[in-house]
Order: structure tokens, then C-alpha cells, then sequence
């Protein structure tokens, strides 16, 4: 197999606030007259020189210079000549995200203690920031998201990392290993601090992936202005890129993996976590989305087909599989999402990396015969007439569960419940996570088994 990096590709929003986007509208602006939307500064420019250049001829060729016309002696400012800031970096880009200090969980007063942590997955690392992601946190650098972490570029790496407080761009380095740009893998850290002047620059992304096999650009994940988001960012960044170093967690399960990884999947395909797609291995790499559909022919269908067929979706095919797509290849595979129990638009018939990560690797479960269930999901029946266990995905911050509302059920049922202020809910909060570590630690578990995320065990334990 290839153990090139998967690319992806990027449609930036129209209203998108990243340096470069706003960088291309005012550029855009700029070049258009006034009644189309134009610069009225750049219109008045012009029309000066239109003036001057009348004057000219008025005065028998004697005009002024056309820069003293636009300005006072001053040549107009073009945007690849832009004002710079102290830091010699151009005035109008970079993340401008001033951010909070250290602080404990929620925040609070006195001087916090050191950060502790545990062992994570790189895949949990990438979880947690999409989970921000998807809720759009808002930026602040003085308020605190449900899970008890600071709203900045800081406290998000925080979050991403697990961290049992909130450090800052001058604290961060402290949990983490200095690494080269050819061992960057997704989960790592890219941080710019700026000691002369913290707020001036200092910023810092969570490394998602290289998007092309230049590895001149990457997908950062990232809090800035307005919101929590994911962008193709030039390497290191948009602005002072010589002046940001890579680092890798402390605490990262896989801190040994291959070097180079791609993109960290996203689980746009009904899942909750992802794997690294493009390291060494013996799996074939996911091809991308349009190698499946509607028109798609190629060997990748055929490929997929056969895997469908091995894991029981033999039923679906009156012919074939073959290379070309058909309703038979989308049943096939919306069979093998439901037995994983996934649902609505994550089991849509067609393959996304994960899907495609299990049929590849023979994980999951196997399409069942017509007419049986489709597996264990929030409801269904577990060991010793337990629900079943839902998956870890679930339980992240962020996500919207009946199964969150069960298990905050259960705990208060077992007198675990003292961090509720209200709820239990379907939406999982900082409470529930300590009431989870309250029962976990009950169980005499300590250190990462105890994290207050529940795992199969816990799930089993708290519901016997």
C-alpha cells in the first residue's frame, strides 16, 4: 500500500475570517468601482488621479505627480504592501487572539496547580476538537465552555489534549515534546509564543494533517475569531510561520507511530472517532469520496463490493459486484452502517473512510441476515440485561445522546449524581463527566481508568 498522506480538499465559506480569505475580499474590493461594492477610499483614489490628470492638461501638461494627488506624497497601499505591526508581520492578518491565563477548570481565582493528565489516542485528541467544531464555540478569552475549558486558542489545545486545567501559550510547551515538521502527526501541537508581548502573535493549532503531498499546507484546527474551526493553513501559519515549533503531547498513546501521518478521517460517514489514514499500512488508503456514487466507475467499487460480500451482504447483489456503482453497492453498504448502529445520514449507503478502514480491516460487525437485528445500540440488550454499550464517541463534549441521558439516569439512580445542578440531559456536560469519575474512582480505579469518560467496563458496571 502507498503510505502517501491523504489529500483534502477546501471550500472556504463565503463570510470565512481567516487571514487569507479576508485578505483576497478587500483585495477583491479594492478593484471594484464604488457602485459594485468597491473600496469608497480606493474609488477616491482614482478619481483623484483622473482629476490630477485633467488638471494636466488644463495647465498645459504642468500636472502634479499622481502620488501627491492620491495622498499627500504617500504611494497607495497595495495589499502585498501592507502596514506592518511591531513584530514586522502585516497589520491585518495573523489570529488576533489575545488569551486568557492559566487557570483551573470553569476558572477561578488564586494561582491554579499544574495541569495533570492521562494517556489519550491520537484519534481522541482529533475528537475532541471536532466536538468544539461542530458546536461552534464562540472565541473569548474570559469564558469557559460547558466542559470547564477557557474559550481561546489555550484553552482549546487544553480541551484537545485532555488536560486537567487550562494552560497558555507559555505553559503548553510544558506538557509536550519538541519534534521536527517531518514527524508532525495529527494531534500534535504548532505554538507561537510571543514572550516580549504574549498577546502580540502568540498562538497556537492543532496539527490535523498535511493537505497535499507538497506539505506546504495542513489542516489546523484551531480557536479564533468568531468561532472554533477547521482550515487548510500554509505551514506554519498565515503570519510569523518561521516563529511556530511543532510539539508533540506527553500524554499521546501512539507518540511512536509513523511519522508523516495524513489527515486524522472525518466521520462523515456515521462515527464518532477516526484513525489516521495514510500511515504505513497494509490497508488499502480510502480513495475519496468520488470514487463512489452514482457514475463512479473504478476498481474501488469492485473492491468495496467484494468486501460487502465477505461481511454478509451477499443478498444484495443479483449480479457482479463490478466496477460500476449501483443501487445494490449503496444498499450493501447503508446494511454494513446500520450494523455498526449507525443512523440518519451517517448510514446513507455511501462508503466514508471509516466504513471503508472497517470493511478493509474485517472490524465491526458483519451485515446480518434479512430480517435480524442490527445490532447493540442505546437500547438494545447487553450483557447481564444491560442497554448496550453505545460506543465512546458518544461521550465527548459536544454531543446531543439519549444514551448521555440514560447514563446520568443511572448514575443518580446509584447515587452519582451530587454534580447535577439540574438534568440529567441528552447533551453531555462537565457534570456528567464527574459524576463518571466519581463512580469509576468508587470502583477503585485510578489515573486514565478513571477520566470520568465511560467505557465498556464502566457502561457494564454502572448497569448490572
Amino acid at each position: 500500500m502507498e503510505d502517501a498522506p491523504v489529500f483534502v480538499e477546501f471550500d472556504p465559506e463565503s463570510d470565512c475570517d481567516c487571514p487569507g480569505c479576508i485578505h483576497g475580499r478587500r483585495s477583491m474590493a479594492h478593484a471594484l468601482p464604488t457602485r459594485l461594492g468597491g473600496h469608497p477610499a480606493a474609488h477616491g483614489a482614482r478619481r483623484a488621479l483622473v482629476l490630477v490628470a485633467a488638471a494636466g492638461t488644463v495647465l498645459g501638461g504642468q500636472a502634479l505627480p499622481a502620488a501627491a494627488a492620491a495622498g499627500a506624497g504617500t504611494p497607495p497601499t497595495r495589499p502585498d504592501t501592507r502596514p506592518t505591526g511591531p513584530d514586522g508581520r502585516p497589520a491585518e492578518d495573523g489570529p488576533d487572539t489575545p488569551q486568557g491565563s492559566a487557570s483551573p477548570l470553569h476558572g477561578g481565582s488564586g494561582t491554579p496547580a499544574a495541569s495533570t493528565y492521562g494517556t489519550i489516542t491520537r484519534t481522541e485528541i482529533i475528537e475532541r476538537a471536532r466536538a468544539w467544531i461542530a458546536a461552534r464555540v464562540p472565541y473569548s478569552m474570559s469564558a469557559y465552555w460547558a466542559d470547564g475549558y477557557r474559550q481561546d486558542c489555550s484553552g482549546f489545545v487544553s480541551m484537545a489534549w485532555n488536560l486537567s486545567g487550562n494552560e497558555w501559550t507559555g505553559s503548553l510547551d510544558k506538557y509536550a515534546d519538541r519534534i521536527s515538521k517531518e514527524q508532525l502527526q495529527p494531534g500534535d501541537m504548532l505554538l507561537f509564543h510571543n514572550p516580549a508581548n504574549p498577546t502580540n502573535g502568540s498562538h497556537v493549532t492543532i496539527f490535523g494533517g498535511w493537505t497535499d503531498s507538497t506539505r506546504t499546507h495542513y489542516v489546523a484546527y484551531e480557536q479564533a475569531r468568531p468561532h472554533a474551526r477547521k482550515r487548510a493553513t500554509p505551514y506554519a501559519y498565515w503570519s510569523n510561520p518561521d516563529r511556530y515549533l511543532a510539539y508533540r503531547f506527553k500524554g499521546v498513546a501512539d507518540a511512536e507511530g509513523p511519522e508523516g501521518a495524513g489527515e486524522v478521517e472525518d466521520p462523515a460517514d456515521g462515527t464518532a472517532s477516526g484513525k489516521v489514514i495514510g500511515a504505513a499500512s497494509a490497508v488499502p488508503r480510502y480513495p475519496g469520496a468520488k470514487a463512489f456514487g452514482p457514475g463512479a466507475d473504478n476498481p474501488y467499487v469492485t473492491r468495496l463490493g467484494k468486501a460487502l460480500i465477505a461481511r454478509g451482504g451477499q443478498r444484495f447483489y443479483q449480479s457482479g459486484p463490478g466496477p460500476r456503482w449501483t443501487e445494490a453497492d449503496r444498499r450493501a453498504t447503508r446494511a454494513f452502517q446500520l450494523a455498526q448502529g449507525w443512523r440518519g445520514a451517517d448510514a446513507d449507503g455511501l462508503p466514508g473512510p471509516r466504513t471503508w478502514s472497517y470493511l478493509m480491516k474485517g472490524e465491526g460487525r458483519d451485515i446480518p441476515a434479512a430480517g435480524a437485528s442490527t445490532g447493540a445500540h442505546a437500547g438494545s440488550a447487553g450483557p447481564q440485561g444491560a442497554p448496550g454499550y453505545p460506543g465512546r464517541g458518544v461521550f465527548r463534549p459536544g454531543r446531543s445522546h439519549a444514551a448521555i441521558e440514560r447514563l446520568g439516569r443511572q448514575l443518580v439512580r446509584k447515587g452519582f449524581g451530587r454534580h447535577y445542578a439540574r438534568g440529567p440531559g441528552p447533551v453531555w456536560s462537565e457534570s456528567d463527566r464527574r459524576n463518571v469519575e466519581a463512580f469509576q474512582r468508587a470502583q477503585g480505579w485510578r489515573g486514565a481508568a478513571a477520566d470520568g469518560y465511560p467505557g465498556p467496563e464502566t457502561w457494564r458496571r454502572l448497569f448490572r
